[in-house]
């Protein structure tokens, strides 16, 4: 009996051993795609993920390139041999507002005096100066007079349509929301800017006056906007964080090739955003962000740029993954390729289709052998791009749509630095302030306007009571 227990107590020594043994393989396995995943992440930089190149640090290049960035160059300072000089072209003689003439006073060959006669191949040299670049202070009175009969003294009445109710006109205001709300210069540095170059004092509060002013002269003109990017036939969308006194907010654009749009909203949720998007017309170039799903997937354009990140990615890691990421950059490269070819007019629309037609097939497959491998971190992601298969290649067959959202992301790169340097804003107002003036100031540069002329008109009209100028010319819908 005493055999059986020895035997029955080694087999249960043995049991909890296995068991110990299969627990310590488990954890290995686990630590070993913890660290791997850990290993990663600590490479992800701009170039392998989503990060901006901004969070790669000092040193950038030499790690993600592997070459000495800060190597001496063999060749000269200034413009290359060869290289096409550019100069500043005079302006059209309609355009100059005072001439100065020189003739010669005596005759090289004879020293005959000379008559001052015009010369149509005149040697012009041109230089722009400011003038009278100064303050114009108007004073409006009002006056009183008594009348001879009852001896009643009259005053004039106030007409808030003729007297202004701001001590600062139109034009000067739209200087101030060019500087605070465009060029994104602090309200403290903007008065003491405006005091060096006119002489005018103000106070930081006066400042934040007439950015509300000139907000609510622009709301009808960020409402047009809206109204046009809605009806685009081609629109880019892309978010990012925005802060409200240490909140988190969502920060939007939705932009054309004519017109850009921003939105600040609660948060980046689909309900929150579907509304923000009108009717669902056109083509939508965007990421990959489930968000997005409410838009028909025939009707968009997957970014390819992010795809490009995916698959480095992909590539610097050992085994399948990294042959998987390898093959699909070469896909990728030729499909750029091609792109730019089409671009530059070496390819027409209908040989881009043919050059796209293989390396869609291909790539398409790579995906499928990808996502039928198991393979932890690489399969998931091909199937989800393979769900949007119907969103790779609209770039291909669709005119005005590019492959990549950098549109959009260019668009916001802006507002990403204002959040920055002022970490959000701290109101309702301050909020629309923000998206009214980058609207109407990004979309004015697509329409060749110039900001402050725009903004001095649309402030004029409102304190006048006539209609917001219009900033968009009816042509197109793109």
């Amino acid at each position: 009996m005493a055999g059986e227990g020895e035997q029955k107590s080694a087999e249960e020594r043995i049991a909890a051993l296995e068991t110990a043994l299969a627990r310590r393989d488990e954890l290995i396995v686990a630590l070993q795609k913890q660290v791997m995943a850990l290993t990663e992440r600590l490479a992800q930089n701009s170039s392998n993920s989503h990060l901006p190149p901004s969070s790669d640090g000092p040193g950038a290049g030499t790690r993600l390139t592997g070459r000495r960035t800060n190597t001496k160059s063999k060749r000269k300072r200034s413009g290359q041999k060869g290289h096409k000089g550019a100069k500043r072209e005079l302006v059209d003689v309609s355009g100059v507002d005072e001439v100065v003439d020189f003739f010669p006073e005596a005759c090289h060959g004879c020293a005959a005096e000379l008559p001052h006669t015009h010369d149509p191949e005149t040697r012009r040299y041109q230089q722009v100066e400011l003038i009278d670049y100064g303050p114009w202070l108007t004073e409006y009175r009002r006056h009183a007079a008594v009348c001879s009969g009852c001896g009643t003294r009259t005053l004039a009445e106030y007409d808030p349509t003729k007297i202004p109710s701001s001590a600062f006109g139109p034009r000067l205001t739209s200087v101030v929301v060019l500087l605070t709300g465009v060029y994104h210069i602090s309200r403290f540095r903007t008065t003491q800017l405006i005091a060096d170059l006119f002489g005018i004092s103000m106070s930081v509060g006066a400042v934040s006056a007439m950015e509300a002013r000139c907000s609510k002269a622009l709301e009808p003109v960020h409402e047009e906007v809206k109204r046009v990017v809605e009806h685009a036939a081609v629109k880019y969308a892309d978010a990012t964080t925005w802060l409200r006194e240490g909140s988190m907010k969502s920060l939007w654009t939705i932009c054309s090739s004519r017109v850009t749009l921003y939105e600040i909203l609660e948060d980046g949720a689909r309900k929150t955003i579907v509304p923000r998007f009108g009717a669902f017309i056109g083509i939508l170039v965007s990421d990959r962000a489930s968000v997005f799903g409410f838009w028909a997937m025939k009707m968009r354009q997957i970014c390819f740029a992010h795809r490009i990140r995916k698959f480095v990615a992909f590539s610097e890691r050992d085994g399948p993954a990294g042959e998987f990421g390898t093959e699909l950059l070469e896909c990728t490269g030729l499909v750029f390729e091609y792109w730019h070819a089409f671009k530059s007019g070496v390819f027409s629309r209908a040989q881009l289709i043919e050059k796209m037609k293989p390396v869609q097939r291909h790539f398409e497959a790579v995906l499928e052998r990808a996502d039928k491998s198991g393979v932890e971190r690489v399969s998931g992601s091909c199937a989800n791009m393979l769900a949007h298969r119907d969103a790779l290649w609209n770039f291909v067959t669709h005119e005005g749509v590019d492959p990549t959202n950098n549109h959009a992301e260019r668009e916001l790169r802006p507002l990403v630095l204002w959040r920055r340097r002022s970490f959000g804003s701290k109101s309702d107002r301050g909020e629309r302030f923000v998206v009214r003036v980058m609207t109407v100031a990004h979309t004015a540069r697509k329409q060749g306007k110039a900001i402050l002329n725009f903004f001095e008109q649309a402030i004029g009209a409102m304190l006048e009571g006539r209609p917001a100028p219009r900033l968009i010319d009816a042509v197109g819908t793109t």
